[in-house]
């Protein structure tokens, strides 16, 4: 596990063009997504440490910074699922960004995989991380594959900001109009709320 004083340095961007992610998300997210999707990149990078996987870090850095492009106003789509319309937008980041016709699919795959209830490491290991990373930051799934004072300083660096409510919010949004979305069974499952719930008792204990 990553020690405390290695925080600052995982939340720099370990590429220019990861770097131009982060400024994609902070025009069009709110302060409490950012912070998500930085979160969501911190657990995910440690833990592929912590599990010896080989990751192609850019590529997982871009993912979690546009992973929830689909929740917001410019990118929300009426008919495709939120992590199809993030993918998409992801995907002409980075066409910009030059990555080859592969790449680009690869950082769309990802992001469409983050919402499946799992992905096979062996297969997708990028996938497989941003899932995992994003549910536990999201409902708090696992936290037990995370170190304790890791947990504490991430969150303390990087504040929720009441991401529970304006996320579940969004995702309710989205059931409302896209009734056979992921973004329902995770909104009918009241994860979000729970996960919520338990992270600020752990904030509270720690």
């Amino acid at each position: 596990m990553p020690r405390s004083a290695d925080v600052s340095e995982l939340l720099e961007p370990p590429t220019a063009t990861a770097g131009l992610a982060l400024e994609v998300a902070r025009r069009w997210c709110s302060p409490a997504l950012v912070n998500h999707c930085l979160r969501s990149w911190v657990w995910a990078k440690t833990l592929g440490e912590t599990l010896g996987l080989v990751v192609d870090d850019e590529l997982l850095y871009v993912a979690a910074m546009l992973h929830d492009l689909g929740v917001t106003e410019p990118f929300d789509a009426h008919r495709l699922p939120f992590e199809s319309s993030g993918g998409a937008a992801a995907w002409t980041f980075a066409a910009g960004a030059g990555w080859a016709a592969s790449r680009r699919d690869r950082v769309m795959e990802v992001i469409e995989r983050h919402m499946w209830v799992s992905v096979d490491p062996a297969e997708d290991p990028e996938g497989f991380l941003l899932e995992t990373a994003t549910s536990l930051d999201v409902a708090h799934a696992n936290p037990e594959q995370w170190d304790a004072s890791l947990r504490r300083d991430v969150t303390a660096r990087l504040p929720r900001l009441g991401f529970g409510g304006e996320f579940d919010a969004a995702i309710g949004a989205q059931a409302s109009r896209k009734p056979a979305s992921t973004a329902a069974r995770l909104h009918a499952s009241g994860r979000i709320g729970r996960g919520d719930a338990a992270w600020a008792e752990e904030s509270q204990t720690s």
